[in-house]
């Protein structure tokens, strides 16, 4: 064991630079996986929030409507209303239907635009009654959508979804830029790591060989290679890891959270889940690389 810490220490040494920038390559590349599997989760977390919050608005006709489920100059009838919320009822995709009059919309919109110049610029009669409608999964909702836009009465049939799935493009879109960014620095990581083991091996060449003439087991030759290599990786790891943990302290417990308390954020066991799997793409970026580049020098 004394031989192992001794030339692991020996190697560490000779190739302070290179295992320097291997370091920095490690942590970068790190860093940046972690961010992805954070944001990863930040997507699911909102996902889950907003999701269940969806609503397919079904707005009705009124006497300027020009959809061509309107009759021209009027508002939606009576029995036009009650077979659309007896058609959303008996649809299996929907939880609940409610109905929102046009004086309920009317008080909706003045309590949401209080402070506007345009609020007294509406009437009671030029807003639209709708039925606001809750679907048992979230995600499945074009069924509903479909069924509503054709029938009478129906002016116009609003998804939310048609934002909210722009805004997960935008972050999954993030996310896997993140991902890739990651993968390409964690691929010149990995190729760093074999290249100073090479350089470490190569330069002890003669001694390995020796080793192996004796008798010297594969695995007390390559300890020495693999130790400097992990420790390369847990530095890396260590510094990434409190990058993460910083930037979930200061960009969104302290900043995130406090201006945006709507919405739910990821917490710290979330940072701690992506820390665990940064470790193990650290100990493989370390040990692989390392077992591929030490093979050549183990045959005698």
């Amino acid at each position: 064991m004394r031989h192992t810490l001794r030339e692991t220490w020996s190697g560490l040494r000779r190739n302070l630079a290179m295992n320097a920038a291997v370091v920095v390559t490690i942590f970068v590349s790190l860093t940046l996986f972690g961010m992805g599997l954070l944001i990863n989760r930040q997507v699911d977390v909102t996902k889950d929030r907003w999701y269940d919050k969806i609503e397919v608005s079904v707005f009705l006709c009124v006497k300027d409507s020009s959809s061509g489920n309107c009759d021209p100059g009027q508002d939606a009838t009576q029995p036009q209303k009650d077979a659309i919320q007896a058609a959303l009822r008996k649809n299996p995709e929907v939880q609940q239907v409610h109905y929102e009059s046009k004086q309920q919309a009317y008080d909706a919109f003045r309590e949401t635009f209080k402070d506007s110049p345009l609020l007294d610029t509406l009437t009671v009669d030029q807003m639209q009654d709708s039925f606001r409608v809750k679907l048992v999964n979230p995600e499945q909702y074009k069924g509903v959508v479909a069924e509503a836009g054709v029938m009478p009465g129906v002016q116009a049939v609003v998804d939310q979804h048609l934002i909210l799935d722009k805004i997960f493009s935008a972050l999954n879109l993030l996310k896997w830029g993140t991902v890739a960014l990651a993968g390409l620095l964690l691929l010149a990581a990995w190729v760093q790591i074999a290249n100073t083991i090479r350089m470490a091996a190569f330069a002890r060449r003669r001694e390995l060989g020796i080793m192996r003439l004796v008798g010297a087991s594969n695995w007390y030759i390559m300890m020495p290679f693999l130790l400097e290599s992990l420790l390369t990786g847990v530095i890396g790891w260590a510094l990434a890891s409190g990058t993460l943990l910083g930037l979930h302290e200061f960009a969104i417990v302290r900043n995130a959270q406090v201006s945006l308390s709507s919405l739910r954020w990821i917490d710290r066991a979330d940072v701690y889940g992506a820390i665990g799997w940064v470790a193990v793409a650290a100990i493989g970026l370390s040990i692989i690389p390392t077992l591929i580049a030490t093979k050549r020098y183990l045959r005698v």
